[in-house]
């Protein structure tokens, strides 16, 4: 794996800097990227760019083929990096066709998904957050309203998934099919941004099913600090993560277990050799963001690092990690990207 000069490591480490001593534990992260994190962005778009399939569109999700979950990502990253649908840019065909890719997936029920797979809500999940991010970024009109129709449909549908009769443990969450009767917190936490992106842009949630999703969350938590998979599963910094960001996103700030959640990621920084490496940056670098300096500061420093550190020379990442790396270089890259731009704020999603 190349390695980035020693320069690199210096600015990674300085990538966040203290805007307001006020704002230390409490108010909104204040840091903005260096120049080592825009050129490891601007290298990762390039990478994507050329990655991108010629005749669909379409992003590739390692041996999983075409998959909307993946182009959906590598959408964001564009949009998490300024670049937005509708506007003059370099990427603006690049996006455009992506966005349009998703949008002819879409399955009669509303399910945004392109290939088959034990856990489809988790494409739709993240497609259906893209589309509710292109509706809050787009200069281009007719492009909204297709993706708004889109969205509707898709929301639609993880409403009614979420109505399904469970038992009491599993209630208020989301799994892998429309139809699962049980739940887990990754899945759940893709489904809650989508519901937070799409109420963001108008769309109709109501507040039970969001109070039902913030009870299931809770449930997952750890009486230690931290997050787990399910109910009475212990944590581990991806879940962790989902879970924080999950509860901010509705609406409730600084929750006991969102700050334990954070107390646990200090506890357990980050390191490329963990499982689910860019699962952890992407929901992580999000969820400290949300509260705060003291925790955003500390974490997104360390992580910064090791994403310059690992990128390879032609701007992509892959994990070494053998669930992450299934995913392929385009999902790695795509989340690298994602877990950088937070400073930007120019995703709707990322702001506080």
């Amino acid at each position: 794996m190349p390695r980035n000069p020693k320069g690199l490591w210096i600015a990674a480490l300085l990538l966040l800097t203290i805007a307001s001593s006020t704002a230390q534990g409490q108010g909104v992260a204040t840091s903005v990227p260096s120049k080592a994190g825009d050129e490891s962005i601007a290298k990762a778009l390039e990478y994507l760019k050329k990655s991108q399939k010629p005749d669909d569109g379409s992003w590739e999700s390692g041996g999983f083929g075409r998959a909307t979950s993946v182009t959906s990502l590598a959408v964001m990253a564009y949009l998490a990096a300024g670049h937005s649908p509708g506007s003059p840019g370099p990427y603006r065909d690049t996006i455009e066709r992506g966005i349009r890719y998703v949008l002819k997936q879409q399955k009669s029920n509303g399910l945004l998904v392109s290939n088959t797979s034990h856990g489809p809500m988790y494409c739709h999940g993240v497609s259906t957050l893209m589309l509710a991010e292109v509706v809050g970024t787009t200069s281009d009109p007719a492009l909204a309203a297709q993706c708004r129709t889109a969205l509707a449909k898709a929301i639609d549908l993880i409403l009614k998934a979420q109505d399904l009769p469970k038992n009491p443990d599993q209630a208020g969450g989301w799994r892998y099919q429309p139809t699962s009767r049980d739940s887990d917190i990754s899945v759940t936490g893709w489904q809650i941004m989508a519901l937070r992106a799409a109420k963001d842009v108008g769309c109709a949630v109501s507040a039970d099913h969001i109070d039902r999703a913030i009870a299931y969350l809770k449930k997952c938590a750890w009486k230690d600090g931290g997050f787990g998979y399910q109910p009475g599963q212990g944590p581990n910094n991806p879940r962790t993560g989902t879970g924080m960001l999950a509860l901010e996103l509705c609406g409730t700030h600084l929750t006991p277990e969102a700050v334990a959640g954070a107390e646990y990621l200090l506890k357990h920084p980050p390191r490329w050799s963990s499982e689910y490496f860019f699962y952890e940056a992407y929901y992580c670098s999000q969820a400290t963001f949300q509260l705060g300096d003291k925790y955003h500061l500390t974490y997104q420093t360390k992580l910064v690092a090791i994403l310059l550190e690992h990128q390879e020379k032609d701007g992509s990442w892959l994990s070494g990690d053998g669930n992450d790396r299934s995913g392929g270089r385009n999902y790695c890259t795509a989340m690298g990207v994602l877990a950088l731009a937070v400073e930007y704020r120019y995703l709707p999603i990322y702001q506080r």
